[in-house]
């Protein structure tokens, strides 16, 4: 199962958009200037609640369609971090191309969970 992976790996990287500085992310995140403040902020939280919907109804049985939902969420999270890696002459999207695909692969139907 991969899902467990993905949130994790979505759990910390919202945790430090919503926390960290610009500068403090700049070194690992050249986009971020490029982005106001205030939506870096909100997709990090973005990020940690689709790392919830990931995590949560599969192991409590409450509201399952939310996994799925998630993860389709994620796959368009990153189609949406590939163009603006292309727009701004970034061509490093190969950690983006393998979250989407890991997120595609978390897809499926609620009842299979």
């Amino acid at each position: 199962m991969v899902a467990g992976p993905l949130a994790l790996f979505y759990l910390y990287a919202g945790t430090l958009k919503v926390f960290r500085s610009r500068d403090q992310l700049r070194p690992m995140m050249a986009w971020v200037d490029h982005m106001p403040l205030p939506a870096l902020r909100a997709l990090g939280t973005v990020e940690i609640l689709g790392a919830t919907g990931l995590i949560l109804p599969p192991l409590t049985g409450v509201a399952p369609p939310l996994a799925p939902a998630a993860a389709i969420g994620f796959v368009l999270l990153q189609m949406g971090a590939i163009v603006v890696h292309l727009m701004g002459d970034d061509r490093r999207i190969a950690l983006n191309a393998g979250l989407a695909v890991t997120a595609a692969v978390t897809i499926r139907p609620a009842t299979w969970l």
